[in-house]
């Protein structure tokens, strides 16, 4: 996923300058982040209300993911980033290579009710090094003032005698496949299970097959919205937050499907030797409680890590969207979904990206 196109979507000097000439200080931690909207907010749902809470300062810095600039640091023994907002597949990396710290989940906030973090956190978003901040997924979408009574399923996005029309997919197997495989009445908990068989990946692709001849292929972030807006698709796979953001701030009729959608995390690590270990363990724990990753919502269609955090969530920043059933995380957006298994892309991406090719040039 093209994360940097995905998230840098605004300038960020209100981040940065939340510590110009504090960074240095030795109170000061360097919080690395994507950049664009995600940083954004991130600074008004973290950085800020712990800047009042502690009196400390926060320097923002971008990056374009990966873990290489961690271990160049940890290596070389120059640890400059005290904390570090990373992919899933990159945190547990990170985490096997030694070059993150351990977190101890017990020492993480309750939820208000006094729910322990690790009953409170959505399962699979704590891990032995990192903490999930939000959960965000790949659906499928139709522009509504372009389709009456319009799909509801998985399987209606392979229909295309109930709706006609060319169909929008990311030029990449990982997705694609999960949801073929969906559309062919694979139960969500089943889909890795079959996939990982010969049959499966047949099946997965046969039912490509059904559509590939009305297939447009995107590979950025911001393609599948223009591709709806143009009328060139009918509907397009796309990443949740572009098309939020298409309707929220371009006020574009398009509708997410969430059935079907499969989800993935970003979390926080805190490299090993960060030079302030505990204020930034400190921020690790005031950005992942409740109310912090309930107020993120409110800038960015995300999803909050904790469960207690959903009923929480209200309007988008300006008051003009009701932020809840944005959230991949909403109880009613989670009855058809799918965690993207990193371990089994990890396995399996250069045989199946191989067939893939084939398959296209077919």
């Amino acid at each position: 996923m093209t994360r940097t196109n995905l998230l840098a979507t605004a300038a960020l000097g209100l981040a940065l300058g939340l510590s110009a000439g504090a960074a240095q200080a030795s109170d000061s931690i360097t919080v690395v982040s994507w950049g664009g909207a995600y940083t954004k907010s991130q600074v008004e749902a973290y950085h800020k209300p712990w800047i009042a809470k502690t009196g400390n300062q926060i320097k923002s810095e971008d990056y374009n993911g990966g873990i290489a600039e961690i271990k160049a640091q940890v290596e070389a023994g120059n640890v400059t980033w005290d904390i570090v907002d990373v992919e899933l597949s990159d945190a547990v990396r990170a985490c096997d290579e030694g070059l993150v710290e351990p977190i101890d989940h017990s020492t993480l906030p309750a939820a208000p009710d006094g729910t322990p973090a690790t009953d409170d956190f959505i399962e699979g978003t704590l891990h032995e090094c990192a903490v999930a901040n939000i959960v965000w997924s790949t659906v499928f979408a139709y522009d509504s003032s372009k389709i009456e009574n319009g799909p509801k399923t998985i399987a209606d996005f392979f229909d295309k005698e109930k709706f006609p029309g060319k169909r929008g997919l990311r030029k990449n197997p990982k997705a694609n496949l999960e949801m073929a495989l969906m559309a062919d009445g694979v139960a969500p908990d089943q889909v890795y299970e079959v996939l990982g068989t010969p049959e499966g990946v047949d099946r997965a692709f046969a039912k490509l097959d059904t559509i590939k001849d009305s297939v447009v292929w995107w590979e950025a972030g911001a393609q599948p919205p223009q591709l709806l807006a143009d009328g060139e698709v009918a509907m397009t796979t796309a990443y949740n937050g572009r098309i939020f953001n298409a309707v929220a701030a371009e006020k574009k009729p398009f509708n997410i499907v969430w059935d079907g959608q499969i989800w993935d995390l970003d979390l926080w690590v805190i490299p090993k030797g960060a030079p302030n270990k505990e204020a930034a363990m400190d921020f690790l724990k005031f950005s992942t409680d409740t109310q912090r990753l309930a107020d993120q919502a409110s800038w960015i269609a995300y999803g909050p890590a904790r469960k207690s955090s959903a009923p929480l969530v209200g309007k988008y920043h300006d008051g003009t969207i009701d932020m809840g059933p944005q959230m991949p995380t909403a109880p009613e957006n989670l009855t058809k979904a799918l965690q993207n298994d990193f371990e089994f892309w990890a396995d399996r991406q250069d045989e199946l990206n191989e067939r893939f090719n084939a398959w296209l040039a077919g």
